[in-house]
């Protein structure tokens, strides 16, 4: 079977707005990952980036199941002796809740060159406002 190469001027990507009001943490991440890649498009190939950009709404009302508030711990090192910080994930959506997002999201692309590509256009906000309105972004129901 022949591998099919789309060209990047061919590769249609549209900004989609997902509100994360209510919605769990690891089923909203995983479909945005899903999204961010392009594996719900046909021309869908591993080593191109073919994805939609992604805008994430009200990222302060995201919910963890269980006692994952108290019990899941972010380790983060400073790389000197004794520079291990570590944060409760009821911390960080306290703080940044942004970050939470970001990170389970981070945690599911690849992790080389076209990962870190895929994760710059995802844009996650706090609130329910954004500045991408000139983009016109279509609603993603999940």
């Amino acid at each position: 079977m022949k591998t099919i190469l789309t060209p990047v001027k061919e590769i249609e990507r549209k900004w989609l707005v997902v509100d994360a009001q209510g919605q769990i943490l690891g089923r909203l991440a995983s479909e945005i990952a899903r999204r961010l890649r392009g594996k719900h498009k046909p021309n869908f190939s591993t080593f191109q980036d073919t994805g939609d950009f992604i805008i994430v709404v009200n990222a302060e009302k995201v919910r963890l199941t269980g006692r994952k508030l108290d019990d899941k711990v972010y380790y983060n090192h400073s790389g000197y002796m004794g520079g291990l910080r570590t944060r409760t994930a009821k911390e960080i959506l306290a703080k940044s809740p942004e970050e939470l997002i970001y990170n389970a999201v981070k945690g599911m692309l690849p992790k080389n060159t076209l990962g870190r590509t895929q994760l710059k256009k995802l844009k996650v906000y706090a609130g329910s406002d954004h500045p991408h309105e000139a983009q016109k972004p279509e609603n993603l129901e999940l």
